[in-house]
């Protein structure tokens, strides 16, 4: 089921995708910045502003090592890394990520601070206590063995450090319509209510764990996406690229999810006790 979630999430050559895009857009490789990538290297809903949202609750020091659960193609450990002067170590299944992932930062001349590398974030090939914080963004929702990726977590967090979450938990009204951007038809999806995902933190051992509700941000940002989509005005590059020709439907169904209860957006900080 990993492989199969990987090759939902990316096939073929995902770097010269955005190769092509910052091409036709005039965009000189030799200049490149944090900037002209965001549009389409932060991957998850709401792409930077997201980023940027959970950043500001995070208390992330110069010199802090991170982790980034799920990190796609990059933009959000290239981000805390610029942003907080840290280190940042990525980590994903999905290998055409990993490779435009490593390249795009050897592009902004950032591989001393942020690392990225293949793996499953359920079986995290890291140390005990070697970082001082890990997030993960819109990646639980493909997460069989949710208890298992929350206790890998755990352990591989110093004492005292935090963890972070976003994700579209499940809704009290039934199942999600599809398409939607992590699964096509349902399979590979294993969504939980905000109720149980604490549940399961507990159960492993984290603590402080706050819950913010971010559906109605979420609905504001789907919809600022299909009124682009249907006038056509969608820029060359943005997740849309990655999403195919069914980015509308997808945006759409997720859109319509939200509004009826089916799908629940949080986003969610906790930490390991010190």
């Amino acid at each position: 089921m990993t492989s199969e979630i990987a090759d939902h999430w990316g096939k073929g050559d995902v770097y010269s995708l955005i190769i092509s895009a910052l091409n036709r857009m005039s965009k000189s490789l030799n200049d490149l910045t944090l900037e002209d990538l965001a549009p389409v290297d932060h991957f998850h809903a709401r792409g930077l502003p997201a980023t940027v949202e959970l950043a500001d609750r995070l208390p992330i020091k110069p010199g802090h090592h991170i982790l980034d659960i799920g990190c796609g193609l990059g933009g959000p450990a290239r981000y805390m890394a610029n942003r907080f002067r840290c280190k940042v170590s990525g980590l994903d299944i999905t290998v055409p990520f990993v490779d435009a992932a490593n390249k795009l930062t050897a592009l902004l001349q950032m591989e001393q601070d942020v690392k990225i590398e293949q793996g499953d974030g359920q079986r995290l090939p890291y140390p005990d206590a070697c970082f001082d914080g890990a997030y993960t963004q819109h990646v639980t929702m493909n997460v069989a063995d949710r208890q298992r990726f929350f206790m890998e977590a755990f352990r591989v967090l110093k004492p005292g450090a935090f963890f972070a979450l976003s994700e579209h938990g499940l809704g009290p009204k039934g199942e999600p319509h599809h398409p939607v951007p992590w699964s096509a038809d349902g399979s590979g999806a294993y969504l939980l209510a905000p109720s149980e995902t604490r549940r399961l933190l507990q159960r492993v051992g984290f603590e402080d764990i706050a819950i913010e509700d971010t559906g109605t941000k979420y609905a504001a940002g789907y919809r600022n996406a299909i009124e682009k989509a249907e006038k056509g005005a969608l820029p060359p590059l943005g997740v849309h690229i990655l999403m195919g020709d069914s980015a509308l439907q997808k945006t759409r169904n997720t859109l319509r999810n939200i509004e009826e209860g089916r799908t629940h957006p949080i986003q969610l900080i906790c930490r390991k006790p010190g």
